[in-house]
């Protein structure tokens, strides 16, 4: 599986948020980023939580509501890799 590194290297975009729950800048955006995942979460029609996606080459390749265990999610990951 691809390290944090290597996602970040990657030519895909990411978006990451490094928070803490006492720094108060962090709880200035919270709202900010609840707004928008919202608004994704509209957009992909997400109704269950956890909804897991995977993303390739822009489209949606594979989606799965509930959990599971890693061992599934790596094989789904390397199926589409």
């Amino acid at each position: 599986m691809a390290k944090f590194e290597d996602i970040i290297q990657g030519n895909t975009l990411v978006f990451v948020d490094f928070f803490a729950t006492w720094c108060g800048p962090c709880k200035m955006m919270h709202p900010v980023l609840e707004d928008l995942k919202k608004q994704l979460v509209n957009s992909y029609q997400v109704q269950a939580v956890p909804t897991l996606m995977l993303f390739k080459a822009g489209k949606m390749v594979w989606r799965q509501s509930g959990a599971m265990q890693a061992t599934q999610i790596r094989q789904v990951i390397e199926k589409h890799l």
